[in-house]
């Protein structure tokens, strides 16, 4: 898998749904939530560097998206692809195993520092159970693309089952209960990078 594609489709799927991000983020947050992303990923496309190792790439997207993305998004996204990169290290290839690893380094680094589990409708609802079937799928034999298939499939189901939560961290939760009834907007772009990968791991099989 060619770690530089997946940061530019992640850029277009961002680019494609950063107005409905943006009014998923209204209905309980600040409402920018899509134009920071995209404009996180954009910078990071940019930056990316022609002639690293996936790793290496993945660290500087993910320094950059810190850099260039507002709110909160920005040091939670960025340090999650950061974090990735780094557990990728110097590898040329990306295969099944390490990018399991590179998942579930990116899920330790999101909850470290959102200080979020499941259940409190936060991007952790999509990250968490995508790792996990990613991890069950790679346990069961599968490949690169049959493990980033049930990964995003299982990021789509967390995201819609954020809609009955109650919000309990970030400036969601200020608005209680009334929160109920919404998806999270975290755990909708979430699901988007991760079908991102599944879509590629698709291409290349």
């Amino acid at each position: 898998m060619n770690i530089l594609d997946w940061v530019r489709r992640s850029a277009e799927l961002i680019a494609a749904e950063a107005e409905r991000l943006s009014r998923l983020d209204a209905a309980i947050g600040d409402g920018d939530h899509g134009h920071n992303l995209d404009r996180g990923f954009a910078a990071a496309v940019e930056a990316l560097p022609e002639h690293a190792t996936p790793g290496r790439a993945l660290v500087v997207a993910g320094r950059t998206i810190v850099s260039t993305t507002g709110g909160v998004s920005g040091p939670l996204y960025g340090m999650a692809v950061r974090r990735a990169g780094k557990e990728l290290g110097d590898a040329v290839e990306v295969d099944a195993v390490r990018l399991g690893a590179a998942l579930r380094g990116a899920l330790e680094t999101v909850q470290e520092l959102g200080e979020a589990e499941e259940g409190e409708k936060t991007m952790v609802d999509a990250l968490a159970p995508a790792v996990a079937a990613y991890e069950r799928a790679l346990a069961a034999g599968g490949d690169l693309a049959e493990c980033t298939r049930a990964a995003a499939d299982a990021a789509e189901r967390g995201a819609q089952a954020t809609v009955p939560m109650q919000a309990r961290k970030g400036r969601a939760s200020y608005l209680g209960k009334r929160s109920i009834g919404h998806l999270d907007p975290g755990a909708v772009s979430t699901a988007l990078l991760i079908r991102a990968l599944a879509d590629l791991a698709s291409e290349d099989a």
